[in-house]
Order: C-alpha cells, then sequence, then structure tokens
C-alpha cells in the first residue's frame, strides 16, 4: 500500500472478530492489519504508527489495557487513536479506557456497519460504495 493509504490495525484473539473487520473494510481504501495477540501486533506496532487502532481487552496473552499501557510509553503511540472493544461492558473499563485516552469503547459483538462507521468517523478514508 502506499503512503497515503490509512493504516486500520485490529488487535483481537478471535478469528470471527478478524474477518468481521474484513468484510467491514471490504470497500473501504485502507490497508487492514490483523494480529491475534498483543506480543503477536508489537513487532508490527514497534515501528509503525496505524491511523486507527482497535484493541480487545480480553485476550489470553495480555490484557488490552495493559498492552495498551505500554504503547502509551512508546514515543510513535503516545497519541494513537484507539478504539478499545470488549463483550464485557464494564463502568471501571470505560473509566480505565478515558484515562489511557480512548476514542470509543465497543461492545462486541459489532455490527458490519458499526465498524465501517468508526472507521469513516475517525480517519480520511475513500469508501467505494
Amino acid at each position: 500500500m502506499d503512503d497515503s493509504t490509512p493504516t486500520v490495525v485490529v488487535v483481537d484473539d478471535n478469528a470471527t472478530v478478524h474477518s468481521l473487520f474484513k468484510r467491514s473494510a471490504g470497500n473501504l481504501d485502507i490497508d487492514l492489519k490483523t494480529f491475534s495477540s498483543a506480543d503477536e501486533s508489537m513487532t508490527y506496532l514497534s515501528e509503525n504508527k496505524p491511523d486507527l487502532l482497535f484493541l480487545d481487552i480480553i485476550m489470553p496473552d495480555k490484557d488490552g489495557f495493559s498492552f495498551l499501557q505500554e504503547l502509551r510509553c512508546h514515543p510513535l503511540h503516545k497519541s494513537t487513536s484507539v478504539i478499545m472493544i470488549s463483550t464485557k461492558d464494564y463502568a471501571q473499563d470505560r473509566t480505565v479506557a478515558n484515562e489511557l485516552g480512548v476514542l470509543e469503547f465497543v461492545i462486541k459483538p459489532m455490527p458490519i456497519q458499526t465498524i465501517k462507521d468508526i472507521i469513516l468517523k475517525y480517519i480520511n478514508v475513500k469508501n467505494s460504495n
């Protein structure tokens, strides 16, 4: 992809979520990268800043909040745009997300249109539909 194509990264241990994002972004001119764990995504994120990062809270290797705290310490990610996604809707999780500068907190399962709307809301991208 060329440098002008926005990059969206999804870090979620659920393969169904990856498929859902691929379907949602199908008509959008973005570079979608999916990772199944925080550790797996770190190699990419240590050298790249996506335009938008979707981050699951509950993952087997490291929870999304701990991972985001680590990312926020990296100079490249102090201001990375992050959307937290979770199957749980707890007030304390929303509070922590706000403290970490998360833009939105979205409950799974997410309809395809919701994913598409969030991407279009936060990045300048062409929609071929």
